[in-house]
């Protein structure tokens, strides 16, 4: 069996593209596990995240910390369990050594004693920097579909 040659705009080393995953999977558990503090600990001290029709979306870690601390709060008090699912990932090296990623981000909710239903489904567009041994986001846009 033959195997298609592989673009080289969307093809980077296997480690490179599982490092990425690992971090995905690490930082959306931090959120979906109650961490709202050590979630917001994953991004810049100057990331933006921004969703269009959010109110412009948060302009560095603290404001992003405050929206993440407020949600979980009251995703608790609801009884509201909240997983995220990010696949169909793209890493895309950029020559300063930063990654550009494309995602797509499915949100599930479970009501306490309730049935599990699809929240949201968006593509995830990050600016990924290095910062010694880790990743972090600089840049979030979340890009709702259906909006």
């Amino acid at each position: 069996m033959t195997r298609a040659p592989l673009d080289v705009e969307t093809s980077v080393p296997a480690e490179l593209y599982a490092d990425v995953q690992q971090f995905y999977a690490w930082q959306m558990g931090l959120l979906d596990d109650g961490k709202p503090d050590e979630w917001a600990d994953t991004f810049t001290v100057d990331a933006v995240f921004g969703e269009p029709g959010k109110a412009g979306g948060f302009s560095g870690r603290e404001a992003i910390r405050a929206s993440v601390r407020e949600r979980a709060e009251r995703l608790a008090a609801e009884g509201v369990v909240i997983r995220h699912w990010f696949s169909m990932l793209v890493v895309r090296p950029q020559p300063d050594g930063t990654l550009r990623t494309r995602n797509y981000a499915l949100t599930l909710a479970t009501p306490r004693g309730g049935a599990l239903t699809v929240r949201g489904h968006a593509v995830c567009h990050d600016h990924l920097v290095p910062d010694g041994d880790r990743l972090l986001v600089a840049h979030r846009l979340i890009l709702p579909d259906g909006r």
